[in-house]
């Protein structure tokens, strides 16, 4: 499986920032995102808020990766 980063810029509190993350995880944190009833910007700043450390991308990747874990439960 073939998958490339791709960089895409959001605004998150009206500063913008941009975020390399592979399709799948965009795609994922775009459905989270609407099934939340939320923008991506909006759920990127939330986020951004819980972070601890890690910078934004791996924390969004860790982000989808525990919504798709707890989907299923």
């Amino acid at each position: 499986m073939e998958s490339t980063v791709v960089t895409h810029s959001i605004i998150i509190d009206g500063h913008k920032t941009s975020i390399s993350l592979e399709d799948a995880f965009w795609s994922g944190l775009k459905e989270i995102a609407q099934a939340q009833g939320a923008t991506v910007s909006q759920t990127v700043k939330e986020i951004d808020n819980m972070r601890k450390g890690a910078n934004l991308s791996s924390a969004i990747r860790l982000f989808v990766l525990d919504q798709v874990r707890n989907r299923d439960k």
